[in-house]
């Protein structure tokens, strides 16, 4: 019985260690390595939040830099901005595949920008030491506040300013650093006069967002624009005519470390990044099933990238 109850202890201590390990390996922040910089390797890190369309673009970032001859590690889905931006101030990464006005208030939460032309250039001001941004993409991928087709039809809602003619309590469905975002609610009763309760879904406008608007667990939903729910669901993105939300170019931020020669790499990827061609791509991705490498390498090859 004692050697019975000593393997058993045994087995037990082994299996925690190896449960340890293991829920190390799967942390949900890639960067807890214990390294803060990588300024002592060649290798150059490339970074994704932890969202599928965000993915795709860095796996293209890597790809065409690997065709290129550089070392690249990859460290996706990491997370929200409040995560790997610090991150890559500190060196951890070396590129993250951004947007353009939601950067730009990370950075300076009173900027006056709206234009992509005015973003570009607050940019280059507001950015920490350091860091640089390359050539933004035409294609956009905005957080939008999105309903469904039949609660747009009924309430005679096709704009943000609508909303204030709707008498119901009003919720909207995002991740949970919208709420306090500047487009978040409170941006939304500062410029539309608009007040709206919030549900955190953490799914990044995916799954469990889209089964929310259906069902009516919210009324509203922050779904990305490029996302081929919106399509498939014959969901409505209203307008928003006083700009709350900036436009949001997809736009690479780097590192002292990407030299001339990889930034030029990565902005032929932004040369060919249309809104179309992104919606395609993330279609492959949420229809279709296919991974982020394999779509990124096609669509590459098409381009005559690869």
């Amino acid at each position: 019985m004692i050697t019975a109850k000593i393997r058993a202890g045994v087995a037990a201590a082994l299996a925690l260690g190896v449960a340890a390990a293991l829920s190390g390996c799967a942390s949900s922040n890639p960067l807890d390595s214990g390294s803060s910089s990588s300024s002592d390797s060649k290798t150059i890190v490339i970074g994704s939040q932890q969202y599928y369309s965000n993915e795709i673009i860095a796996e293209m970032y890597a790809q065409v830099l690997e065709k290129d001859g550089f070392q690249v590690k990859r460290n996706f889905n990491i997370g929200q901005r409040e995560i790997y931006l610090p991150q890559l101030q500190k060196g951890a990464i070396d590129v993250m595949p951004e947007y353009s006005g939601n950067l730009l208030q990370y950075y300076d939460k009173k900027a006056t920008a709206k234009t992509p032309s005015e973003i570009d250039a607050a940019l280059q001001k507001a950015l920490p030491s350091g860091l640089r941004v390359l050539d933004e993409a035409e294609a956009t991928d905005q957080d939008s506040y999105t309903v469904t087709k039949q609660f747009s039809e009924e309430n005679d809602v096709t704009s943000l300013a609508d909303l204030k003619n709707v008498e119901k309590t009003l919720t909207v469905g995002a991740n949970s650093e919208f709420q306090t975002r500047p487009y978040g609610p409170k941006g939304l009763k500062s410029v539309y006069g608009v007040d709206v309760d919030f549900k955190a879904i953490e799914d990044s406008g995916g799954a469990l967002t889209v089964k929310a608007l259906k069902d009516g667990t919210v009324q509203l939903a922050d779904i990305y624009s490029a996302d081929p729910s919106i399509k498939a669901n014959d969901f409505v993105s209203l307008k928003d005519p006083e700009n709350l939300i900036l436009p949001q170019n997809v736009i690479p931020v780097v590192s002292k470390k990407v030299d001339d020669k990889a930034a030029a790499d990565i902005d032929e990827v932004s040369k060919v990044l249309t809104t179309d061609a992104l919606i395609e791509l993330n279609a492959k991705s949420v229809t279709d099933k296919e991974k982020a490498s394999t779509i990124a390498k096609d669509f590459l090859t098409e381009k005559g990238l690869l």
